[in-house]
């Protein structure tokens, strides 16, 4: 049989057509791309062996075209055979391979035997036809399903990769936020530091104004006992020159001499008594000045409230003296003495004495209630383990609105530059957290207002 038959250019087609199905079929140029360039040009390929067959009267049919495309053939299914559409169309073509390359050899080498035995061959052929056909459905099958698990692999893939961008941007916002957030830290504390800072400078600024207010009234306090010491100091010389002329003549009176060293004792009681005074104040200004050393002592609280009450009041007419008020006292006798810092103590009740004559002087000066008498009252009773102070004045009061925030740092109801707005802030904090008591205010607008102190006796 020459080449130009009918059954070997139906060879020749029917391989070609098979390499080009199986491209396709099984994506040879994704999967196996070292083999793409050929499967491009299998109809050049097939071409120049048909050419190449009738140059050398080569006669294709002859069995040995079969065998070497068929070899070809399941070589390159070999290199697909992790992928198992290539395998199942390894197992389709596998039987109609064989018959063909059999029935190739028999008909050319024996054909007598082929004319014999060709209705056994050509059933056996379409048979392989009809398992080939059949097993290249499973393989579209699979093929499909594998396809739909490739694209959903795919998918996840993809779904994979946006997540890791979207985390290495998060990652990249986070650590942007944490330095940030790092930054903004490290600025607040260098806030709160100056914060702090600022905040002692402001403290230390109250106590300076209190000591001034207090520095005030002891220049005017401290004046009247140091008059009686010196008056007193004069008669007592007075006295001694009368007794000495007394003693000097030859008739004494002896009564009088009596008479006159029960007088000169008077005096130095008297001027004993003033110095006394008069030293009290110098150690309440000194122990209002120095630094808070946080020990408790007795103090008679009676007269460090009369004290600083005085102090208060002269330390206010110091800076205006058409101001006058009245100031009383009702102290009870039975309180004794109570254990009390004294210093921060005498700076509550300075502080408060202080706001009490400033509300008066303020309603004074508004006019608006004739006959109005400026009245600061204190008074102390002892009420079973407590000791308690109330500071009572006829003033301004304090609008309703305004009770909750006395107490709050830098609050001030003062005019601006009249107040730094911490003196009640500290007051409160020195009886409650210093002196684990309670601090408590009552007031009524245009009628007074009164500041209860209990400490625990």
């Amino acid at each position: 049989m020459n080449v130009s038959s009918p059954e070997g250019i139906g060879t020749v087609l029917l391989a070609a057509g098979a390499f080009q199905f199986t491209r396709r079929f099984l994506d040879i140029p994704t999967r196996l791309p070292a083999w793409e360039p050929y499967l491009q040009k299998i109809w050049v390929i097939f071409g120049v062996l048909i050419g190449l067959s009738a140059l050398f009267s080569i006669d294709l049919s002859n069995g040995w075209v079969a065998l070497g495309v068929s070899l070809v053939y399941v070589y390159m299914l070999m290199q697909l055979y992790y992928y198992q559409p290539a395998r199942m169309v390894l197992l389709a073509v596998a039987p109609f391979l064989l018959f063909w390359i059999v029935g190739s050899f028999i008909e050319y080498y024996a054909p007598a035997y082929y004319k014999h035995n060709d209705d056994f061959i050509d059933n056996s052929i379409g048979f392989s036809t009809i398992w080939l056909g059949t097993f290249l459905v499973i393989a579209s099958r699979q093929k499909k399903s594998l396809l739909k698990v490739e694209q959903e692999r795919a998918r996840e893939a993809e779904e994979r990769r946006i997540i890791e961008a979207k985390k290495q941007e998060l990652e990249y916002l986070v650590a942007e936020r944490t330095a940030e957030i790092t930054q903004q830290k490290e600025e607040l504390e260098h806030a709160l530091v100056e914060l702090k800072s600022t905040q002692n400078q402001l403290i230390q600024s109250e106590k300076m104004a209190s000591l001034g207010e207090l520095t005030a009234g002891i220049a005017h306090e401290i004046q009247n006992p140091l008059n009686f010491v010196n008056n007193f100091s004069e008669v007592s010389i007075e006295l001694i020159d009368e007794l000495a002329e007394e003693q000097a003549k030859p008739d004494r009176d002896l009564d009088l001499e009596a008479e006159l060293l029960s007088d000169l004792k008077q005096n130095l009681q008297k001027i004993t008594h003033h110095g006394g005074r008069a030293s009290s104040i110098v150690k309440g200004m000194l122990q209002h000045s120095r630094a808070n050393t946080g020990q408790r002592e007795a103090v008679d609280l009676n007269a460090l409230c009369d004290e600083y009450l005085r102090l208060a009041y002269h330390g206010l007419r110091a800076k205006d003296k058409s101001f006058n008020a009245l100031f009383n006292t009702d102290l009870d006798a039975s309180l004794g003495v109570v254990s009390v810092i004294p210093q921060d103590i005498s700076r509550v009740l300075l502080n408060l004495f202080t706001n009490a004559f400033y509300a008066v002087q303020q309603r004074q000066k508004k006019g608006e209630t004739p006959g109005y008498q400026p009245t600061v009252t204190v008074s102390t009773r002892c009420a079973g383990d407590e000791a308690v102070i109330t500071i009572n004045d006829n003033g301004t009061g304090i609008p309703e609105d305004l009770k909750q925030k006395i107490f709050q740092p830098f609050f001030t109801t003062k005019p601006t530059g009249e107040g730094t707005g911490l003196g009640l802030s500290l007051a409160y904090d020195i009886v409650t957290k210093g002196h684990n008591g309670t601090l408590e205010v009552e007031s009524q607008e245009d009628k007074g207002t009164t500041f209860t102190i209990k400490l625990p006796a």
